[in-house]
């Protein structure tokens, strides 16, 4: 049905679908999740911001499990040596989401003060870890990673957890965790009213101004301070590639080659600074839904313009760029990627649209009234 190369990417595509999708509908998760304990005054006002995602942060959450699934189908050789190479991380960002169910499930059982205080707080750690985490990795994979492959295609990784905190990568720690927190206080305008609305909105102007000094700034230290790669050696895009046999170019800025070559890419980070603006606008104008749409056009744009930067690179190698992971060489074969491709357009339109079924049916706001009138059901 198609030839390999369109396979690639298709798959290419289906993978930046599913960060997308992550990152829009479980980043207001995390991001109301960081703001639990500063937005909500009393207990009723943190019930309200746990129960305007109450009904959807579990299937948001799926997303990242699906995509690890993808990854393991269709990028394996992506996933075995991120996973293996950052398993420290890997183990904090599970342990992170952990804390979510047990603070939902348990915050509310008892009256007791200090206990829900300590569940609002292990909510808290359940948004920021994650969220600082995926940013560090993001961060990390624009720099590179050290790790090399030998003559078996084995995978060697030689940095340490604490090499992952470098100076661009905790830029962009900050430009994830504003992101998602205007983000979620976007999502809790629209969910909420009253004096919580009014805060939220205050976040939204500080959280935006926030993302997008950082964004710029990032931009800026991408253009002339942080080492790009390039294929430099000739690649058949439609066979499988040896990955060791190409030769790779590591040199300052050639991370914005890729906005000479497609010019259209260029829109992307136009329309995320563009885009932050609007949502300051329509929130004060109490456009919530559009506001929302807006956002999250915001976070798709931010995971774009790092995808299209990189292209085609997926896991560029800082101590062996032959080794990096692209995406002519790191996708599984082309009868996998077929079959999965099969099963993925039977199986995606189905999944989006339960998804927007549900967020239909639990539409509208959620109100002090409501907790007060069903303390024993509402987490």
């Amino acid at each position: 049905m198609f030839d390999y190369e369109t396979l690639r990417l298709i798959w290419w595509v289906i993978l930046l679908f599913l960060v997308s999708g992550f990152a829009v509908m479980d980043g207001f998760d995390l991001g109301i999740g960081m703001l639990l304990p500063f937005l909500g005054k009393t207990d009723d006002e943190r019930r309200v911001m746990l129960n305007a995602i109450g009904p959807t942060w579990e299937g948001n959450q799926t997303w990242l499990i699906t995509l690890g699934g993808i990854s393991f189908g269709a990028w394996s050789l992506v996933y075995a040596t991120l996973f293996s190479g950052l398993y420290t991380g890997m183990l904090i960002l599970l342990f992170g989401l952990f804390l979510r169910p047990v603070g939902f499930d348990y915050r509310s059982k008892l009256t007791n003060a200090r206990w829900r205080s300590t569940w609002d707080w292990a909510l808290f750690f359940g948004g920021f870890v994650p969220a600082v985490v995926l940013s560090l990795a993001a961060g990390n994979l624009m720099i590179g990673l050290p790790f090399k492959f030998d003559n078996d295609f084995r995978s060697h990784y030689t940095g340490h957890f604490l090499d992952l905190f470098q100076p661009f990568a905790l830029l962009t720690v900050i430009v994830g965790v504003s992101l998602f927190c205007l983000h979620g206080a976007v999502f809790l305008h629209l969910r909420t009213e009253a004096i919580l609305a009014e805060r939220a909105r205050r976040v939204i102007l500080w959280s935006s101004l926030v993302f997008l000094m950082s964004f710029i700034i990032a931009g800026i230290w991408v253009a002339i301070g942080l080492d790009g790669y390039r294929i430099s050696s000739a690649v058949d895009t439609n066979t499988v590639n040896n990955l060791l046999t190409k030769l790779v170019i590591k040199e300052n800025g050639l991370w914005m080659t890729n906005y000479s070559k497609y010019p259209g890419l260029i829109l992307s980070p136009m329309m995320a600074i563009l885009g932050t603006a609007l949502v300051l606008y329509l929130s004060a104008k109490r456009y919530t839904g559009f506001a929302f749409l807006t956002s999250s056009l915001v976070v798709i744009c931010t995971i774009l313009t790092a995808a299209g930067s990189m292209f085609p690179f997926i896991m560029p190698s800082i101590i062996a760029p032959s080794s990096s992971l692209t995406l002519w060489d790191a996708s599984a074969s082309y009868y996998t990627l077929h079959l999965l491709l099969f099963v993925t357009v039977f199986m995606m339109p189905v999944v989006i649209g339960y998804t927007i079924w549900v967020y239909r049916v639990m539409r509208g706001k959620v109100t002090v009234e409501d907790i007060e009138n069903n303390r024993n059901v509402l987490y």
